[in-house]
């Protein structure tokens, strides 16, 4: 139950962020849309909510409640800026804003790009865990929350594979521009 809320609260992330830059740029409702807007994060509550409160009635810990805390903690790091790129878009699309120019990173900018990518990883991974830690204190019954232990291993070697396979890889082997 609680892995199709998790999926619900990704789709829904992506509707309200399309209906949201609907109103803004075709109805041109700027006022109603940053109150669309809003409402993403309220996707993050409920899943909260609902994952503090299946384990508050004595659920057992499963996939799902990490992987619900690890979700929060990436949304809470990309979900920002990724909505700020997507509204640039859109503004360059409907209202002829300004157009967002990929700018090919090479060499040391590269890497160093590289490594604020895997530090916002970091930080996110931080976000789970810290959620992780809470959920199971609040539970506080470690035959119930012993599957949520295994995803600080998770984040660990997602990180530490993150780390090694980008930003030492092109601190060792920098990006070169083609030609």
């Amino acid at each position: 139950m609680l892995l199709w809320l998790i999926v619900g609260c990704e789709i829904g992330f992506w509707i309200i962020l399309f209906l949201g830059l609907f109103i803004r740029y075709a109805l041109k409702f700027p006022k109603t849309s940053k109150a669309v807007l809003l409402c993403v994060p309220l996707l993050d509550l409920i899943l909260l909510v609902a994952t503090a409160i299946d384990l508050h009635h004595g659920a057992t810990a499963e996939f799902a409640h990490g992987l619900a805390a690890v979700y929060l903690g990436f949304t809470v790091v990309y979900g920002g800026p990724l909505i700020k790129w997507l509204d640039q878009y859109a503004a360059y699309k409907f209202q002829s804003g300004e157009k967002i120019e990929a700018e090919q990173k090479y060499g040391w900018s590269h890497t160093l790009d590289e490594w604020k990518q895997w530090l916002k990883g970091v930080a996110a991974g931080a976000i789970a865990a810290a959620l992780l830690f809470l959920a199971i204190s609040y539970v506080n019954q470690p035959e119930k929350t012993k599957l949520l232990y295994d995803w600080f291993q998770y984040i660990f070697w997602v990180l530490l594979i993150w780390l090694v396979c980008w930003p030492v890889w092109y601190s060792l082997f920098p990006k070169k521009a083609t030609s």
